[in-house]
């Protein structure tokens, strides 16, 4: 468990280098031209993927698992990791889009971000819901909610120190 704070305090640290640079586009740097931007992109991406590499070592760490299971599980688990994927890459880009339009949301836009973000929190548990049986099988139920445990750990981590670096949402004074 020790390895799980520990692993868990990197993963935050790691998310602060990304956090503050969201922070910046949506305060309003907005000079930044598709070159900068494409250059962020690409910076996001390499931490994200760096991200995924270090969530997959914390679980190895601490999901004890037989020869056996490790073989069946790892394909799943790189199937799951997969679809995660897919969702925070929605999520990136709806941070992206708050951060474009920060300064200047209509109560529309707003109240769109928020829908939008609330239906990716679904859809993430909707994942993990069609995972559980399929884990299941290739792992015994204990191991398998030791799994959705650190999982979920993990992602919350992330999405405590991400919502702490995005700015609230502007409302007129």
């Amino acid at each position: 468990m020790r390895n799980c704070i520990f692993a868990g305090m990197i993963l935050a640290g790691a998310l602060f280098v990304e956090a503050p640079v969201v922070r910046g586009q949506a305060a309003g740097s907005g000079g930044q031209g598709g070159e900068s931007q494409a250059a962020l992109d690409r910076d996001v991406s390499l931490l994200r993927q760096d991200l995924r590499s270090q969530r997959k070592q914390l679980i190895a760490a601490n999901l004890s698992l037989t020869a056996d299971e490790a073989t069946k599980f790892w394909p799943v688990y790189d199937q799951y990791a997969a679809e995660l994927t897919k969702l925070g890459d929605k999520k990136y880009a709806l941070i992206k889009e708050y951060a474009q339009g920060f300064a200047s949301l209509t109560d529309e836009q707003a109240l769109s971000l928020a829908k939008r973000s609330l239906a990716l929190d679904e859809e993430a548990s909707a994942l993990r819901s069609k995972y559980l049986p399929i884990v299941n099988k290739v792992i015994p139920g204990k191991k398998a909610a030791t799994f959705f445990q650190l999982d979920r750990r993990i992602g919350l981590l992330m999405d405590l120190q991400l919502a702490s670096e995005i700015p609230l949402v502007q409302q007129p004074q």
